[in-house]
């Protein structure tokens, strides 16, 4: 069992965690959640032994083997295969032993822990764990150093997987993977054997990997059951609980203070008096959770929409050297109101398609027709580089509104994000997620038609990636994104277009039906979108996804009647304790105030049928 007792923390002064306590249950799989600089990453770093706490322990069974992703790649002549097998370092040990024992007893010793570790078909596992995470069989067999930076964070992450540490520690292990990438990992820790911490801000991951969700707010630890949409609703129904108890407990106050202050001079009321004076200093306070609003993004809308379509290719042909084109047959057609989501794996050609409309790449062969005054806004994390790090947020955008007065600029500075003081720190002093927000802002500060969002969420918390899918929801023209955060994906989109094997087709499906695809292909060792990959007749894909649709519907149509009815229950449950959070209810009515609870306790009950309609259903529509 992990043991977190009485933890304080702080770093250059600052108090990251004071008096914080849990316990990790040994196989758990939790899910570390908490604002950026909340405080998450020193955790895991106490919890490694790499900092000293203040006061407090953390305490591990003796013999755990603690595991983390490397700081930095691996880089060298070994193949993947190699890099990822040398990180089960008992495995080579004992191979390296029983190459030079000579004692029969050792060398049986060694023969038998080897057969009971499955060191023989530690190969096979560590080439799926490859495959999942992207690397096709050639790969797996090429040098460490042929990979870019990113690639080899992937080989990192496959080489703390293979070792299968008795406690696994993540951190946003997903910034360095695609979808298929993170659809493979959410579905590998699900099924992880040993105990595991992660921190991330992807809610699909938190809601399908992971069984307890263990938060990081207000220097505290707070462990709670299930994945994250179940910790939203449990904190949510402390919340308002707090808030109901706060209000008795002030009106308790009330009473007993104003009996204090009427009968302390009397001589035959002191010793009621004193009593209460004793009471009222024993009443402990009620800390309330205390959340922090996350401002709002907002993405300027164009002045005017534009006659469709906005972006049409013919028998388009792109590439980055003549005669050898990434993709090529595009024909495509944009409208004002589409919100397109791109899906393949790295490497083959979403980036190359979505510079191709953003008109930062030029066809080699066929026509692009743009509207005529088209606006375009692009965000790419790449670009987060080309932000003047010794500029600030106002010196930005000040360069794009040279002749306006300073009211108006300063007023345009606040509307990204970055009011007051804050629009003149340093970009080099903004936090990863602030940076985001600014790029965000600029990218779309024209008022674009078409906004195009290249890994949007990085760097991003939970509470920010919801207002970022608002400012999407909220924003007029088309969209095109290209995103590892399933969540993000199925909030906004409502086409998808699969980049697979120098070709962009409609896919027809959901992102279930694509979960499915990749792992299945992940489960045979093929990546889905890889040039190495099978290739699939599309319109045996288009009838087989039909046909499951319309065997599915029935289903399909439960889960929506019961997410019909949780909305409305919920709805109905959030007046009910509006109306009974009043503290002078109870008295002031209390044959309405029992009916009320009556009613709430009803509804309570209705929402967990309801719950486990939706559940069961979503449970047989899976294994459909």
């Amino acid at each position: 069992m992990l043991v977190i007792d009485d933890l304080t923390v702080r770093i250059a002064g600052r108090a990251l965690l004071e008096g914080a306590s849990t316990r990790i249950t040994p196989g758990a799989r939790v899910g570390l959640v908490g604002r950026n600089g909340s405080g998450k990453t020193t955790l895991f770093n106490v919890i490694a032994g790499d900092i000293s706490p203040e006061h407090g322990s953390v305490e591990l069974p003796p013999r755990w083997r603690i595991g983390r992703l490397a700081q930095e790649a691996p880089n060298g002549p070994e193949s993947l295969l190699e890099v990822v097998l040398k990180a089960d370092v008992e495995r080579n040990a004992l191979l390296a032993e029983a190459e030079t024992a000579h004692d029969p007893h050792r060398i049986a010793e060694i023969q038998t822990r080897l057969a009971d570790m499955g060191a023989h078909a530690a190969p096979a596992r560590a080439a799926a764990i490859l495959a999942g995470l992207g690397f096709s069989t050639a790969d797996q067999a090429r040098p460490c150093s042929e990979f870019s930076g990113g690639w080899r964070m992937r080989v990192a992450l496959a080489a703390t997987l293979f070792a299968e540490p008795d406690l696994l520690l993540l951190d946003e292990p997903t910034n360095y993977l695609d979808l298929e990438g993170t659809l493979w990992l959410q579905d590998h820790l699900a099924r992880y054997p040993n105990t595991m911490m992660i921190i991330s801000h992807d809610r699909d991951l938190l809601d399908n990997a992971v069984n307890q969700i263990l938060s990081l707010e207000a220097q505290k630890l707070t462990l709670y059951r299930g994945g994250y949409s179940d910790f939203e609703r449990l904190r949510s129904e402390r919340m308002v609980l707090d808030q109901k108890m706060i209000k008795k407990q002030d009106a308790q106050r009330k009473h007993l203070q104003a009996f204090v202050d009427r009968f302390r001079a009397k001589a035959s009321k002191a010793r009621q008096a004193q009593s209460r004076i004793k009471m009222l200093a024993k009443m402990q306070p009620i800390n309330a959770l205390v959340t922090d609003e996350v401002r709002p993004i907002h993405i300027p809308a164009p002045d005017k929409l534009l006659s469709p379509p906005i972006i049409a290719t013919d028998d388009v042909a792109v590439g980055y050297e003549p005669g050898h084109p990434i993709l090529s047959g595009l024909t495509l057609r944009i409208d004002n109101d589409d919100r397109i989501a791109l899906l393949g794996s790295n490497g083959n050609g979403k980036s190359t398609l979505v510079k191709l409309l953003a008109g930062r790449l030029a066809p080699e062969h066929g026509t692009v027709t743009r509207a005529a005054t088209l606006k375009v806004g692009y965000f790419a994390q790449h670009q987060l580089d080309e932000l003047d790090e010794d500029a600030s947020p106002y010196d930005h955008v000040r360069r794009l509104m040279p002749d306006q007065p300073e009211t108006k600029v300063r007023g345009r500075v606040g509307a990204i994000g970055f009011s007051g003081l804050a629009g003149n720190n340093p970009v080099k002093n903004l936090s990863g997620g602030e940076k985001s927000r600014l790029l965000m802002g600029l990218a779309t500060f024209v008022g674009p038609h078409l906004i195009i969002l290249d890994e949007p969420t990085n760097h991003l918390d939970i509470d920010s990636r919801a207002a970022l899918i608002e400012a999407i929801n909220d924003y007029p023209g088309a969209v095109i994104l290209v995103s590892h955060d399933r969540y993000l994906l199925e909030a906004c989109a409502d086409r998808l277009w699969l980049v697979q094997g120098g070709h962009v087709t409609p896919f027809d499906g959901d992102l279930d039906d694509y979960r499915r695809t990749v792992l299945a292909g992940a489960g045979q060792g093929i990546t889905v979108g890889s040039k190495s990959s099978a290739r699939v007749d599309p319109v045996q894909a288009r009838r087989a996804a039909a046909d499951k649709r319309v065997e599915t519907a029935p289903l399909r149509k439960r889960i929506s009647q019961a997410e019909v009815v949780i909305a409305q229950l919920t709805r109905q449950l959030a007046k009910l304790d509006t109306t009974l959070s009043d503290g002078e209810l109870f008295a002031r009515e209390p044959a309405r105030a029992a009916e009320l609870s009556k009613t709430r306790a009803n509804v309570v009950a209705a929402i967990a049928k309801a719950e486990e309609e939706w559940l069961a259903a979503s449970t047989a529509l899976e294994t459909a």
